[in-house]
């Protein structure tokens, strides 16, 4: 159980929060780059950490990124002419370029230099990975972008879809540091051969060994093989403040990778991504299962609104039949499946309602760092992972190892969580 002031303090992501003062110490991703394809293409509108703003690539290619306002009359800039190098207010004709500055201002005295004077909230972006990344923070402490394995490898190794949920993002976040609901709710998932069954299903318990890092959390599940003379290990990273590796299968040849980003406090959008990391390309059919075919990971994914047509208005298309019939959850697709447990708690969930076990050890060590990290940074320490680019050189990964290996001592269980330089 969480306190009613801890749940509030780790979950409000607005300006001025303790929670959404150390998240802008962070990069965030927010479009990817062919969203905004074209020098002088649309504006569009984006909503992170409960900033409303929008965005634009202006006449040379770059970006910008500032607040939804004009700072004359706080117009909408949405509406704004995008042309020669800047965004032009359709009110009174001010105009900014991507920093904010306002380069003209033809409602005011040719003479005058009150446009100097002027300036628009913007905020850094970066393009890495077919992604747009913003920095929200103090300018002077603007850290790398950080060095992700699957915002290095060619775009042809990698597959990605982002969508938007209807609950607080740690909430969300919270089901991908929680292996004892794999082998219930993705059970029907698992024996389609998307997860290695056999094991999870032979041991629903499994027991945690967390880890506490510079960069975030190793989180081990441990569960007992039908053999009896093994484990099996499914471990996973959590890289500060919302970068998740999910463990993989045996063969440990593609990742899946969630990022949980925080629209405001009741909304959050999920960023899922699949690589390979023995430098093969992605198959077309694996691109494409990624969001289609019988046993996709988001089959309701709509590419057009970036939601999923499987949503709390329809019940995630729950099918009682086949709930009695083959699928134990009767909701097709892994993040639906997780859409309607966690948006179905509401948008920010009471966790002082909650009774908690042994199953939960990893959610309660992600809440307490949370909410020490925030409290570090209150106090005056910076995040280390925030400016150490090289903090998530990391994988994921899922073993069976006899039973005298003991985990985290086993030089293996190192070796094959380090990113290959």
């Amino acid at each position: 159980m969480l306190s009613a002031t801890d749940n509030d303090y780790m979950s409000r992501v607005g300006a001025g929060t303790p929670m959404g003062n150390y998240l802008r110490r962070y990069w965030h991703p927010f479009l990817e780059t062919s969203q905004l394809p074209d020098p002088d293409g649309d504006v569009k509108n984006v909503t992170l950490l409960g900033e409303r703003l929008i965005v634009f690539r202006d006449s040379k290619g770059k970006v910008g990124l500032m607040q939804w306002n004009c700072p004359h009359r706080s117009a909408p800039l949405f509406y704004a002419r995008n042309e020669e190098s800047g965004l032009r207010c359709v009110y009174h004709g001010w105009k900014f370029d991507v920093t904010g500055q306002c380069v003209d201002m033809p409602s005011e005295p040719a003479a005058s230099n009150f446009k100097d004077k002027v300036r628009a909230t913007a905020y850094p972006v970066e393009e890495q990975g077919g992604v747009l990344w913003a920095y929200m923070g103090p300018a002077e402490l603007k850290p790398p972008l950080p060095e992700l394995e699957w915002a290095q490898v060619p775009e042809s190794q990698r597959v990605m879809a982002h969508f938007t949920v209807h609950c607080n993002w740690v909430q969300t976040l919270e089901g991908d540091v929680d292996s004892s609901h794999v082998g219930f709710l993705h059970r029907t998932n698992m024996r389609s051969g998307a997860l290695d069954s056999r094991y999870v299903e032979h041991d629903n318990a499994p027991k945690w060994i967390v880890e506490q890092t510079d960069y975030g959390m190793a989180l081990a599940a441990k569960r007992e093989t039908p053999e009896g003379d093994s484990f099996y290990w499914r471990i996973n990273q959590w890289f500060l403040p919302y970068f998740t590796l999910v463990a993989t299968d045996l063969a440990r040849t593609k990742i899946h990778s969630h990022i949980w980003v925080p629209v405001d406090d009741y909304y959050s959008e999920i960023w899922c991504v699949e690589y390979t990391t023995q430098g093969q390309d992605l198959t077309e059919q694996e691109k494409w299962q990624l969001t289609a075919g019988p046993q996709a990971h988001i089959p309701s994914f709509n590419p057009e609104t970036h939601t999923l047509d499987a949503n709390e208005t329809n019940n995630y298309l729950h099918d009682r039949t086949a709930q009695k019939a083959f699928s134990f959850s009767g909701i097709a697709g892994i993040r639906e499946q997780d859409a309607a447990m966690t948006e179905g708690m509401g948008a920010l969930v009471d966790r002082m309602a909650e009774h908690l076990g042994t199953s939960d050890t990893a959610i309660i060590a992600l809440r307490r760092r949370l909410i020490k990290d925030a409290r570090d940074l209150e106090a005056g320490v910076e995040p280390w992972v925030a400016s150490h680019a090289e903090g998530y050189h990391l994988r994921s990964w899922s073993a069976v190892i006899e039973k005298d290996a003991v985990y985290p001592n086993d030089p293996r269980m190192r070796q094959m969580a380090v990113v290959p330089e």
